[in-house]
């Protein structure tokens, strides 16, 4: 278990690290005022109409960071601070979601995927571990015909579907991106300092994702060496 820990370590220090420099970078850029003094909110809804998109809503929610698109209620939520204020952080984000809005209603096969998967991941997360771990302490990994081997390898599988999620994400994340930032230079909503700042920001939001996909196969890796390397 040593070496379970020491992963567990590694990933959590690595994904520290990554979100404590995009909170930083989201200070930063949320000091760059815009030249337009547009709100995250306005930037949303101006994206969203340009993209001929209006049975989608702008809504305030409350915290830090808790941005997302609803695709169930057709809803962009945007954190309290990005909803009302008007600098290059809050256009980046806003645009950013905006950009799940646009993926959807372009029926995005990346989108598509992960929503299909958002259900059975939400399920099969809570017990993948636990099966894995007691497939184990079965006996799994010393044989490949006891009851401890199949609950373990039923705990892996699960272990997939969050791995597979954690992929299918990254390329939704990186494409809203991508249509954000094309959009904030095409239609002239930012300058070239505040376009830099969104574009470094997004960079640094999109790595999380990053982290989170690499570290969630290094443990179905982990696990699945316990469990398929060591049986005689």
């Amino acid at each position: 278990m040593i070496g379970f820990y020491i992963l567990i370590g590694a990933i959590s220090l690595v994904s520290w690290l990554i979100s404590n420099t995009l909170k930083n970078k989201f200070k930063k850029y949320s000091e760059i005022q815009l030249r337009n003094g547009m709100s995250g909110a306005e930037i949303a809804e101006k994206m969203l109409a340009d993209n001929g998109i209006f049975d989608v809503k702008v809504i305030s929610t409350p915290g830090q960071l808790t941005d997302h698109y609803n695709p169930k209620d057709k809803t962009v939520n945007l954190s309290e601070s990005v909803y009302s204020q008007r600098n290059a952080a809050a256009a980046a984000v806003a645009a950013h979601e905006c950009g799940h809005a646009v993926q959807h209603a372009k029926a995005y096969s990346y989108l598509t995927m992960r929503s299909q998967l958002v259900p059975i991941v939400s399920v099969t997360s809570k017990f993948s571990q636990w099966l894995v771990i007691g497939g184990l302490v079965l006996g799994a990994a010393s044989s490949a015909s006891g009851i401890g081997f199949y609950v373990a390898i039923a705990g892996l599988l699960f272990m997939a579907l969050a791995t597979l999620f954690s992929f299918v994400t990254l390329p939704v994340e990186y494409d809203a991106s991508n249509r954000a930032l094309a959009w904030l230079k095409n239609k002239n909503m930012v300058s070239q300092q505040e376009l830099a700042g969104a574009t470094d920001a997004l960079k640094w939001a999109a790595r999380t994702y990053l982290v989170a996909a690499l570290g969630s196969l290094a443990m179905l890796l982990y696990w699945g060496f316990k469990i398929l390397g060591n049986r005689n």
